[in-house]
């Protein structure tokens, strides 16, 4: 596994991609806060300053950060089981300065009744920013649940042109 740490606004970011440089197609592994809940040991990897996707991936953050980007595009890897993927994929559709809560993700998802389990997919998200989870929010406006930290959260709806308390 390759990683890059980048400094940003709200701290450091581990991003790692587990394709070598110059592989055909190569994907992102993750992206995540160095305090993140549900990080990877990082431990074994080895820094990549220099690795093609890597760079791309901290541009693109870069320019989220200082408000010229509101999307990503960035080869994912497939990771999860299919159920999380599918909720993975519907956060992707979250317009950016938009907010949705898990019921309606679940809707979404043509199962009503999976909240829990939608909230659970969105907190396990290893595409911290990259696949937006910090958009979705509690049925009551209120800010609930993401691995990053609330006050993270709450700085990027901020940043994002939306009201958000921890």
């Amino acid at each position: 596994m390759n990683y890059l740490m980048m400094y940003t606004p709200l701290g450091n970011m581990l991003l790692a991609s587990e394709s070598q440089a110059g592989d055909p197609a190569p994907a992102l592994y993750g992206v995540w806060f160095e305090d993140q809940k549900h990080r990877p040991d990082s431990s074994d990897w080895q820094e990549s300053n220099h690795h093609p996707l890597l760079i791309q991936a901290k541009l693109q953050l870069e320019e989220y950060f200082a408000g010229k980007r509101q999307s990503f595009d960035l080869p994912l890897a497939k990771r999860g089981t299919a159920f999380q993927q599918k909720v993975w994929a519907s956060l992707q559709r979250i317009p950016f300065n938009q907010t949705r809560n898990y019921r309606q993700l679940a809707e979404m998802l043509e199962q009503p009744s999976a909240v829990r389990a939608v909230a659970n997919a969105n907190g396990r998200n290893p595409f911290t920013l990259i696949v937006p989870c910090h958009r979705v929010i509690g049925s009551d406006g209120s800010l609930t649940g993401y691995a990053g930290g609330l006050d993270r959260k709450a700085w990027l709806l901020k940043h994002e042109g939306l009201h958000a308390e921890p």
